[in-house]
């Protein structure tokens, strides 16, 4: 995949400096790319190994805080004070819901979208929570995927009818998307044919090779899922017909 001056570069720094050579992660942070970029790989020694003692995080040319993106910690740990040192070194969370009260991003330190093309243009990864309802069918199309930062990452955990999968497709074909995971799909079980990306993914196609994940609405199991899924459910019932709040609540006038 041809770099250009354009192509963004990634500063990544490994801060403990516990390994002895950068063979590993040069691998893993460079091949099979979804999209053109370029890595600048550091490793500082603030925790290394046979010692106890940790060096505080101003050991660090500031020259060097000011680029990095990501940091990579075994025994190291930030404060909010540490973070501060770092002005690359934050992740822009981000919601749109035109439903919720004025005031609710407050309450829970987030940041709200004013509509939800803004959340997409500002999203690096978009992850989906919502209902499907007569509003939301194929909400998720080419117009709002197009208008994501180029090598962004989509994930839907909601439901599949929210988005498109045509659309899905031609993102990642035109490297918008540098991968996806589909937890739901709009028809379950697939249908045959399948869906032209479902069975480029089947056949392992190079140009979609490590950029899918396709876990068919499974990706929640686990023990804990399991009692979680027995804890809502009791805790709706009661919201619902006991407390009479709305919790939940799809009419059918919304669907």
């Amino acid at each position: 995949m041809a770099i250009s001056a354009d192509s963004p570069t990634y500063t990544i720094l490994e801060a403990d400096g516990q390994y002895p050579d950068n063979i590993l992660e040069d691998r893993i942070f460079n091949e099979s790319p979804g999209h053109p970029y370029k890595i600048h790989f550091l490793r500082t020694s603030l925790a290394p190994v046979g010692t106890a003692y940790l060096k505080p995080w101003t050991e660090i040319p500031k020259e060097i805080r000011d680029e990095v993106d990501g940091l990579m910690i075994l025994k190291l740990y930030l404060t909010a004070e540490d973070v501060e040192l770092f002005p690359k070194l934050k992740v822009n969370v981000l919601f749109h819901d035109p439903y919720l009260p004025n005031g609710a991003d407050k309450s829970i330190g987030v940041e709200r979208t004013k509509d939800i093309k803004e959340l997409f243009r500002r999203s690096s990864i978009i992850s989906v929570h919502c209902p499907a309802t007569r509003e939301t069918r194929g909400l998720v199309n080419y117009d709002l995927l197009s208008i994501l930062p180029r090598g962004a990452v989509l994930v839907n955990t909601a439901r599949g009818e929210i988005v498109d999968l045509d659309s899905v497709e031609r993102c990642l074909r035109e490297n918008i998307l540098a991968g996806a995971g589909l937890d739901v799909l709009p028809t379950e079980p697939i249908e045959e044919p399948a869906h032209s990306l479902i069975q480029a993914y089947r056949r392992k196609e190079d140009w979609l090779t490590g950029r899918l994940v396709l876990t068919c609405h499974t990706a929640f199991y686990s023990p804990s899922s399991l009692q979680e899924i027995r804890e809502k459910s009791a805790q709706t019932m009661r919201e619902v017909l006991i407390d009479r709040l709305k919790s939940n609540v799809i009419t059918p006038d919304m669907e």
